[in-house]
């Protein structure tokens, strides 16, 4: 017996009745041997962190833009974040560690440069629409590996397709990650917010931090502990009402402080101003695009919109300035 089989009884006899046996899999679009010593979602998982899609998440924003500091949450230390959430409670749960951890890892792969505000800029231009958590998918089945994909379970891609708020996935593991993820950002972005001196501890609604607690580590570890004591036994991933009520109550009170605060909302402005020069240049060029986005519309019947926005949305922080102060800045403005 394979080491891979021995791993796959093991999570047969000891993993709970609610979780997403490897065995089970509903397996990949192209079938493949498998390996000898990893299951199939530890194998994704694998596939996940050597991607370029992933490396490239250390220069693109959270929340906030160019932050002046070392200690500033960028996209990678948030999925870091999420996968650590999501697998403690996989754990506690008895659920499937590996599917969590692969799909916590390759939940926002699809991001844009500047985080959500990019995202914004590239749904309003593209006739076609623009959702990070579709794009995602579209990296790790279509754009990874130069046009081959990482060939990722049907388990990984539903997580990582449905882990927004509105989304529901398919599987226990998936539910974690959703839940995980709002954890995650809802924590690290107030945490980041007093940081950069916009909130302080107190300025947090009592009615919100009585319930959750009154510092990151506390309220991180009240909404954890809480949805494993809800989903203990339960085909659901659960959270109690009150502690649920006071989770959306702080990110409510994130949006209108700081999400949409009016300074954050002017440095917005400024990535329209790159985004937007940058996907109209592109279309009209579309011969400055990498051979491979070029090859994909005249081989594979992507549209031009499609091209370039797969261009843009795999594109870091410094990469866009870079690349907008290249086409549309002239050489004697720049400073030496």
């Amino acid at each position: 017996m394979e080491i891979r089989e021995k791993q796959e009884l093991s999570e047969k006899e000891n993993l709970s009745v609610y979780a997403m046996l490897s065995m089970d899999t509903k397996g990949r679009e192209k079938p493949e041997v498998e390996c000898e010593i990893r299951t199939c979602y530890q194998r994704d998982r694998d596939r996940i962190l050597h991607s370029k899609a992933f490396r490239r998440l250390k220069d693109k924003t959270q929340v906030f833009l160019s932050p002046k500091g070392d200690h500033y949450r960028t996209r990678l230390v948030h999925t870091l974040e999420v996968s650590q959430n999501a697998r403690t409670i996989a754990c506690a749960l008895r659920l499937n560690e590996s599917l969590t951890e692969a799909i916590a890892l390759g939940h926002d792969l699809g991001h844009t440069p500047f985080g959500h505000a990019g995202e914004k800029v590239l749904n309003e231009m593209n006739p076609l629409g623009f959702k990070h958590s579709s794009q995602s998918v579209r990296i790790v089945r279509y754009l990874e590996k130069d046009g081959k994909g990482l060939n990722l379970t049907w388990e990984v891609l539903d997580g990582m397709e449905h882990h927004s708020i509105k989304s529901m996935p398919a599987t226990m593991e998936g539910k974690i990650v959703r839940l995980a993820d709002k954890i995650a950002y809802i924590n690290h972005d107030i945490d980041d917010s007093i940081r950069a001196k916009i909130l302080k501890e107190e300025d947090l609604p009592m009615q919100y931090t009585k319930v959750l607690g009154h510092s990151f580590r506390e309220r991180t570890n009240t909404m954890i502990l809480d949805i494993v004591r809800e989903s203990e036994g339960k085909n659901d991933i659960c959270m109690s009402d009150s502690i649920y009520q006071a989770m959306f109550g702080l990110r409510s009170f994130m949006f209108e402080h700081v999400y949409t605060d009016p300074d954050t909302k002017k440095e917005e402005e400024k990535v329209t101003n790159i985004i937007a020069p940058l996907y109209e240049y592109y279309l009209s060029h579309i011969e400055q695009l990498p051979k491979d986005h070029q090859d994909r519309i005249k081989h594979k019947g992507d549209s031009r919109e499609q091209a370039v926005c797969d261009y843009i949305a795999g594109m870091t922080d410094h990469y866009a300035i870079e690349k907008y102060q290249d086409i549309f800045i002239p050489k004697f403005w720049l400073e030496t």
